[in-house]
């Protein structure tokens, strides 16, 4: 299983589901973090925290501890 914080910058990968039933995972299925959806890894922060990615051609940060929440399958 792997999540969103462990793709290499440039790495591509497509959402299999977003864990946790509260007000975090909501906030990230609505950005658009949903089953089937492609996201890209574009760069990390210096020290690794926040990460940026691209989905639905929108550029989001996101914190570790949140890009932890998303279950990708590497594509």
């Amino acid at each position: 299983m792997f999540t969103l914080n462990m793709l290499a910058p440039g790495q591509s990968a497509e959402v299999v589901c977003v864990s946790g039933a509260d007000s975090i995972s909501s906030r990230l299925r609505e950005m658009g973090f949903v089953p089937g959806e492609a996201v890209r890894l574009l760069r990390l922060a210096p020290l690794g925290d926040p990460l940026k990615c691209m989905i639905h051609g929108s550029r989001i940060a996101l914190r570790n501890r949140e890009a932890q929440r998303v279950v990708v399958s590497p594509q």
